[in-house]
């Protein structure tokens, strides 16, 4: 069994290396895109099980991201939590993501959501 699959989409490099740390950490295979039609064309080729979604991402929102992630079949069981700091996203996407976390997230934090997320998909 290979080993499970997420993708950071992050336009901030340091918050993007802690989350890629995070979950690398605890098994996962990590990929970074630092803005949206990277990350889109990334999506193009790969199912990821995790997707750390920002919001405000260079060339593509991540709300477009989401919600194209949503509208595809093959994404179902693709957990997608937003990571913004933007406090009103918590209400806006409720419904959308798994989660919304408010940013500054750090490594612990990362690393217990990467855990829970591998058991529920056992």
């Amino acid at each position: 069994m290979s080993a499970p699959y997420a993708l950071v989409v992050d336009d901030d490099q340091a918050v993007a290396e802690i989350f890629q740390r995070a979950l690398q950490d605890c098994g996962y295979r990590a990929d970074v895109m630092d803005g949206g039609h990277k990350a889109q064309a990334q999506l193009v080729f790969t199912t990821p099980d995790l997707v750390l979604l920002d919001l405000h991402i260079p060339n593509l929102s991540g709300d477009i991201i989401l919600r194209q992630l949503r509208g595809q079949l093959r994404f179902a069981n693709t957990r997608v939590v937003i990571t913004t700091g933007d406090a009103s996203a918590v209400a806006r996407f409720a419904g959308l993501a798994d989660q919304v976390l408010l940013k500054p997230i750090g490594y612990e934090q990362m690393r217990e959501l990467a855990q829970h997320y591998l058991s529920v998909s056992v």
